[in-house]
């Protein structure tokens, strides 16, 4: 449409929130809710929202090609996030550290996962920006483990060289890959969450068209086609 024009700019769930408070965006896209924090700042400053549930996501868990784990357990990963676990001993022949590649505290998934697994990340994991900078990170380290978006790792086979997605063995002791889309879609992957899209209620007229067009089969489509989930 050539009388709309957006311009987009990533970093991660915290920044978009953070330009919304500064009046600098029309939406945020979040992979997760507001803080309580957050909320209140958003009253302090007198900024009503509305918020749109638009995809599912997924966590995807990964390690290098050359590592021999398939698999993990719930209790396994929180260790190894926490640094409980800091060689590769006890899961594998492997001996080597292990090395954690994660993202900022700013980071929507960073909070996602420490929250799920009720963890505090330990102090020696490595901060990246996003997904592309953790997944080469891991490609080139056979000690490293990371944790991505499963969207972008499943429309890209490019980006799967070189790195292993590992399955998540949940509490019913059943073992769930983030790229089986029949078992996102039946809420069967322990790490998967909606996404949200904050928007303030005075840019509510000019972003409806955009929401609109989200919900239509185009939109869908394009949801679908970045390795989301469309909300039905």
């Amino acid at each position: 449409n050539a009388d709309f024009s957006i311009a987009i700019s990533g970093g991660g769930s915290g920044l978009g929130i953070t330009a919304l408070l500064n009046g600098q965006a029309d939406i945020a896209n979040s992979s997760r809710p507001l803080t309580e924090d957050e909320i209140n700042l958003f009253k302090q400053k007198n900024i009503p929202l509305r918020t749109v549930v638009f995809a599912e996501d997924a966590t995807a868990f990964v390690v290098n090609k050359d590592n021999p784990l398939e698999a993990i357990n719930l209790k396994d990963l929180a260790e190894i996030l926490d640094g409980t676990q800091d060689s590769w001993s006890k899961l594998s022949n492997n001996k080597s550290p292990i090395t954690i590649y994660g993202r900022q505290s700013s980071s929507g998934t960073y909070s996602f996962v420490k929250k799920k697994l009720k963890i505090t990340f330990s102090q020696a994991a490595k901060e990246m920006t996003g997904n592309s900078q953790i997944l080469e990170s891991v490609k080139l380290d056979k000690s490293g483990i990371g944790y991505v978006g499963a969207g972008y790792i499943s429309q890209n086979t490019n980006v799967q060289q070189g790195i292993k997605v590992l399955k998540i063995i949940d509490n019913t002791n059943t073992a769930v890959s983030p790229l089986d889309q029949e078992a996102i879609r039946q809420n069967r992957y322990y790490f998967q969450r909606p996404l949200f899209q904050f928007i303030p209620e005075k840019s509510w007229k000019k972003v409806e068209p955009f929401i609109s067009f989200e919900k239509n089969a185009k939109g869908k489509n394009l949801i679908e086609a970045s390795g989301y989930y469309v909300i039905h």
